[in-house]
């Protein structure tokens, strides 16, 4: 039973059960967990030997072991959810702690709040940098001596435009 529980813990990451196997699937599933951190022959057959399920081992190998890697132990949780129904046995759910996104810690950092009263002007205000400002001006200057030297008609006035017509 606890080599089937185990399975379904790994497979799933949590499972419902009274509180009484969720105890004893603890101390059943944490040595193997704490194995398979050394990734070896020796560790796969022994872990094989308890849990008699390839895809539970090679999941717990490939998945588990490397979210758990830095962890010293305390690889599930027993969360209680009160009392069954039918026989009023309590019953928990016991999972695996890396996988549940409620209670990681891994959450990004919540902005900042500010208040009404803070100097929020020295943030508002950007610094404006000139030297780029005056990089384009002389750019568009370059551009303009380029323009006029390629094509004199079009800087000329319309009286210019007009005498070199009666001229012609």
């Amino acid at each position: 039973m606890l080599s089937n529980m185990a399975c379904s813990l790994i497979e799933h990451k949590r499972i419902n059960t009274t509180v009484a196997k969720a105890k004893a699937l603890k101390r059943y599933v944490e040595p193997l967990i704490t194995k398979s951190k050394n990734d070896t022959t020796h560790s796969r057959r022994v872990v094989f030997s308890y849990l008699k399920n390839k895809e539970a081992v090679t999941m717990l190998f490939r998945d588990v072991a490397v979210k758990v890697g830095d962890r010293p132990g305390g690889y599930t949780r027993i969360i209680k959810t009160g009392f069954r129904q039918g026989d009023a046995a309590e019953m928990c759910m016991i999972e695996l702690v890396d996988y549940n996104e409620l209670y990681s810690t891994d959450q990004p950092a919540k902005k900042k709040r500010s208040r009404r009263g803070s100097s929020k002007k020295a943030e508002a205000a950007p610094v404006v940098e000139q030297a780029p400002v005056a990089e384009e001006v002389k750019e568009d200057v370059a551009a303009e001596e380029v323009s006029k030297e390629e094509s004199p008609k079009a800087e000329e006035t319309p009286d210019q435009a007009e005498d070199e017509k009666k001229d012609e």
